[in-house]
C-alpha cells in the first residue's frame, strides 16, 4: 500500500493550523477568564479604601453612591443593572449617537428621503441598544442560574470549616468569576463598609432580579430573623436551585419544536421578499406604490406579529 506524500503533507499541514487555532483559542479564553475573575480585585488596586471601591463598583452598575437605582425610566435602569455592562455615561453617549448616525443614514438609503433620518434614527437607537442589554440580560442571568449552587457550596463548606457568614461571602468573590463573583464581591464590601448580612443579599437581590438569588436571600432574610441551622438550609437552597434549572432545561427542550417553528415562519416570508427584491426588484417595485398593495403587506405583517406573539404565550413557560 502506497502513502501518496503531496497528500500525507497536507494532513500534517491541516493538523498543525488545528492545532495552533486550538492553542490560541484556549490562549484568548483562559486569559478572558482570568480577566473576568480579576476584575474587581483590578477595581480595588485602583482605589484607595472600601467606601471608594463599593461606591466605584455601585457606579459601574449604574448605581447611585448609596446604591439605590436611579432614572426616570424605572425599566430602562432596570435592564442596565441586570445586563452587568460597565455603565460609563460618556461612552454610552459616543455610541449611542454612533448608532443613531448609522439608523439616519440607513433610513435615508432606503427611502431615498431626508425624512427617513429621523426614523432611521430612533429605530436603530430603540432595537439596537435595548436589544443588546436584553441579551446581555438575558446571557447573565443563564450564567447566575448555573454558578449560585457552586456559590452556595462555598459558603456551606466555608461555614463548616468554621468561618464566619462574612468571609464566605467573601471567598465566593475571590474564588468564582463573573457574574456571581462580582455579585457576591460587592455584597461582601457592603457588609465590609457597614450593611448587614441581610442589607447586603437583600440588594444584590434587587441588583440580579433572579428568582434563585431571591431565594437566597429570602433564606437569609429567614435565618436572621428567625434563626436555625444556616448550613442546612444553604445546602437545601442549593439543591433546590439545581432542581430549578434540570427543570427549564426540560422546559427548553419541550418547547424547542415551538420555537424553531416560530423561526422559520417568521424567516421565510422575509427571505423570500428580499430574494425577489434582489432577483427581480420590478416585480414589487411597479406596483408597491399601490394603496392596495401597502395595505395587504401591513395586513400580512401584522398578522405575522400576532403569529408570534401566539407563539411566545405558548413556549413561555416559567416556574
Amino acid at each position: 500500500m502506497t502513502v501518496d506524500v503531496r497528500t500525507l503533507y497536507l494532513i500534517l499541514v491541516f493538523a498543525a493550523a488545528f492545532s495552533a487555532m486550538q492553542a490560541v483559542f484556549g490562549l484568548v479564553r483562559v486569559a478572558g477568564d482570568r480577566r473576568k475573575v480579576n476584575r474587581r480585585l483590578t477595581i480595588a488596586e485602583r482605589v484607595g479604601g472600601i467606601s471608594e471601591l463599593v461606591i466605584e463598583l455601585r457606579k459601574q452598575r449604574g448605581l447611585t453612591a448609596s446604591g439605590e437605582k436611579a432614572g426616570r425610566w424605572r425599566w430602562l435602569t432596570d435592564l442596565i443593572v441586570r445586563s452587568g455592562v460597565p455603565y460609563n455615561p460618556r461612552t454610552w453617549a459616543l455610541v449611542g449617537l454612533a448608532i443613531a448616525v448609522g439608523g439616519a443614514l440607513v433610513g435615508v438609503a432606503l427611502s431615498r428621503k431626508l425624512a427617513g433620518a429621523p426614523v432611521g434614527a430612533v429605530l436603530s437607537l430603540a432595537i439596537g441598544p435595548i436589544g443588546f442589554l436584553k441579551f446581555m440580560a438575558g446571557r447573565r442571568a443563564k450564567q447566575i442560574s448555573l454558578q449560585l449552587p457552586q456559590a452556595l457550596d462555598i459558603i456551606v463548606r466555608s461555614l463548616e470549616a468554621g468561618h464566619p457568614v462574612p468571609t464566605a461571602v467573601a471567598l465566593v468573590g475571590r474564588e468564582m468569576g463573573d457574574p456571581i463573583g462580582s455579585e457576591f464581591g460587592l455584597a461582601a464590601d457592603e457588609i465590609a463598609y457597614g450593611a448587614t448580612l441581610e442589607q447586603a443579599v437583600a440588594r444584590m437581590s434587587e441588583r440580579c432580579e433572579h428568582p434563585d438569588v431571591d431565594l437566597f436571600a429570602a433564606t437569609v432574610r429567614l435565618q436572621e430573623r428567625a434563626g436555625g441551622n444556616l448550613t442546612g438550609l444553604l445546602k437545601l437552597n442549593a439543591q433546590t436551585v439545581r432542581e430549578r434549572h434540570k427543570m427549564r432545561l426540560k422546559i427548553k427542550a419541550a418547547s424547542s419544536e415551538g420555537r424553531v417553528s416560530a423561526m422559520i415562519l417568521t424567516a421565510a416570508p422575509i427571505c423570500a421578499a428580499a430574494f425577489i427584491q434582489l432577483t427581480s426588484p420590478h416585480f414589487y417595485g411597479d406596483v408597491i406604490h399601490e394603496p392596495f398593495i401597502q395595505l395587504g403587506l401591513g395586513v400580512l405583517g401584522g398578522w405575522m406579529l400576532i403569529g408570534n406573539l401566539v407563539i411566545r404565550k405558548m413556549i413561555n413557560m416559567r416556574i
